[in-house]
């Protein structure tokens, strides 16, 4: 059956011309451009509260470490002693454990076979796994995604050619060794909080070089498992400061983050807050110890 002839009137519609394709263009242009910054916003607003979560539990196994062992986690006694086991798969505890805090609170975070030596068969082997392995909970979503820093000759004992797990976080050491983590295996009991759990920090953001991310820097190179030093340790006395960029070492050894205004920190009571960098260093330093006495006064 033929088909019907158009009438006279009928009109077909021809394609877009020039002027209305670049309309569209102009239009889905303006959109992209308001779209991509606010995708931007929800995406950071998703890692700081992942970031705050991390801190949580981390904060959550510090009061789990001193419910189990009778006080907090430790310091450790410096960066060139390895975690302590006193035989294949047996972790020392306690005042006996030289390694800090970064190992001590792992089986307070489901990181019980880490902790045990991942399976080594000798003690060196057991402290290599523990050293080189990877903590989720231990980075920030916003700054760098979870991975081991680059094999190489280790400078310390255990002898051997492995990585490092970094961590984004670090405990306070307020003024030099006033804050709720001190320096040496024993760690303080929160009774010696006197300033008040919910006053005082146990963790937070450190500050980074991102030039260097993924590499080995001054403050980043010896991994979440190390003892006192600036890796898992970071005073209060000076402000937190956004993530450097530079390459430079200034300003390095503080607390801060990738976040756009401010950084996470966990109070002694497992609880977090988000500190804004315009907070002032009286306020800064009077959260990070645990017993001077001062009022905090935070933005």
């Amino acid at each position: 059956m033929p088909l019907p002839l158009k009438g006279p009137g009928h009109r077909s519609r021809g394609a877009f011309t020039l002027i209305e394709l670049l309309v569209v263009i102009a239009i889905i242009a303006v959109l992209i451009g308001l779209l991509v910054p606010a995708v931007q916003k929800v995406r950071e607003a998703a890692n700081r509260m992942q970031c705050a979560n991390n801190l949580k539990q981390m904060g959550i196994a510090f009061q789990s470490h001193h419910d189990s062992v009778g006080r907090l986690p430790s310091g450790g006694n410096g960066w060139t002693d390895p975690p302590t086991f006193i035989g294949v798969g047996s972790p020392a505890t306690g005042s006996s454990q030289l390694s800090g805090w970064g190992f001590q609170i792992l089986p307070y975070l489901e990181q019980d076979a880490v902790w045990k030596g991942g399976g080594g068969t000798t003690v060196a082997l057991c402290q290599q796994n523990a050293i080189s392995a990877v903590i989720k909970t231990y980075f920030c979503p916003s700054r760098r995604a979870p991975a081991a820093l680059p094999a190489q000759g280790n400078w310390y004992t255990p002898a051997g050619t492995f990585g490092h797990g970094p961590t984004d976080y670090a405990t306070s050491c307020g003024t030099g060794n006033d804050g709720v983590v001190c320096y040496g295996p024993s760690g303080r009991k929160i009774s010696d909080i006197t300033d008040g759990t919910s006053n005082t920090m146990v963790l937070g953001d450190k500050r980074m070089d991102l030039a260097n991310v993924g590499g080995y820097q001054s403050d980043d190179n010896e991994g979440y498992s190390s003892g006192w030093d600036w890796d898992v340790v970071r005073p209060s006395n000076v402000v937190p400061l956004a993530d450097r960029k530079s390459g430079v070492n200034s300003g390095e050894n503080r607390f801060g983050s990738s976040h756009s205004s401010g950084l996470n920190v966990a109070m002694a009571d497992g609880s977090t807050r988000f500190v804004t960098f315009s907070v002032t260093q009286a306020a800064f330093q009077a959260i990070g110890t645990c017993n001077g006495g001062e009022v905090a006064d935070l933005p």
